[in-house]
């Protein structure tokens, strides 16, 4: 079923593709004293095979980008992974198949929605991340990369600390996140907002997605996320603008989680 579409995918503004190339320009010249900026894209809310989902890995392929997919474990069934799997056999390469929590459960009575939040012991907080991970294990096998999103972008320092003692490679939330990462887990994290923007005006939603990647570019770190379930034919068409758009900047490296993990050691 398909989510809430955020009014900027109710149609395309015109002169897209001139803006979306300025405002790229305009981030390259912010970050060229930092050498290459690296851009990842990571895809939530992964589990369920359909027509979105393998129209999101078609143009990853036909671009030849990496993928950062976030698994939802306990939506995922051998069966969907095999489904999840052909899906991407055009460019197996691309994909970096990561974890998205336990089960997507908010546990909070107040406040914003965390699956792993302050209300949870840090043993109930473990055994989730756990049996996530086995999961994974299990049905990905090798495919599978020890980075943890957690849902909603949001966990607390027990959650870090678990991460940390489990020799998770990363954690990737929204820039900024607190509390901060324990020392020696890496931030993965995502400053651009594709599909679960808030804003009542379209005009002002492209107005702050541009923003958003011009500052995520000119950091030399621009992680990028996106809702497949909320992409409409429009959502589709801007993700083909800006990764044709992002593929003619050679100070632009496009990336995944393995390749930031590299970079970072």
């Amino acid at each position: 079923m398909l989510r809430h579409v955020s009014s900027i995918w109710q149609h395309l503004p015109p002169e897209l593709i001139a803006r979306t190339e300025s405002c790229i320009q305009n981030a390259c010249q912010q970050a060229a004293n930092q050498g290459e900026a690296f851009i990842f894209f990571r895809a939530d809310d992964i589990a369920a095979p359909g027509s979105r989902f393998t129209r999101l890995l078609e143009v990853f392929s036909f671009h030849r980008a990496p993928l950062c997919l976030a698994v939802v474990p306990a939506w995922l069934t051998r069966t969907r992974w095999q489904a999840l799997n052909r899906a991407g056999q055009l460019a197996p390469s691309c994909w970096c198949w990561h974890q998205h929590g336990w089960r997507h459960t908010n546990h909070e009575t107040h406040g914003k929605k965390q699956e792993f939040g302050p209300m949870r012991s840090r043993a109930e907080l473990e055994h989730d991340i756990r049996c996530g991970r086995q999961r994974l294990a299990d049905l990905l096998g090798k495919n599978f990369y020890p980075v943890f999103t957690p849902p909603w972008n949001r966990c607390d320092q027990k959650t870090l600390a678990v991460l940390k003692n489990l020799g998770y490679a990363a954690v990737s939330r929204s820039r900024g996140s607190r509390p901060p990462s324990a020392e020696g887990l890496s931030n993965f994290d995502v400053n651009v907002d594709l599909h679960t923007r808030m804003e009542k005006s379209p005009a002002a939603g492209w107005k702050n997605l541009f923003d958003e990647l011009r500052r995520g570019i000119a950091s030399g770190q621009c992680g990028i996320m996106i809702h497949h379930q909320r992409m409409n034919g429009a959502a589709f068409d801007f993700l083909e603008i800006l990764l044709r758009t992002l593929a003619r900047h050679n100070k632009l490296r496009l990336v995944d989680f393995k390749d930031l993990k590299y970079t970072a050691s």
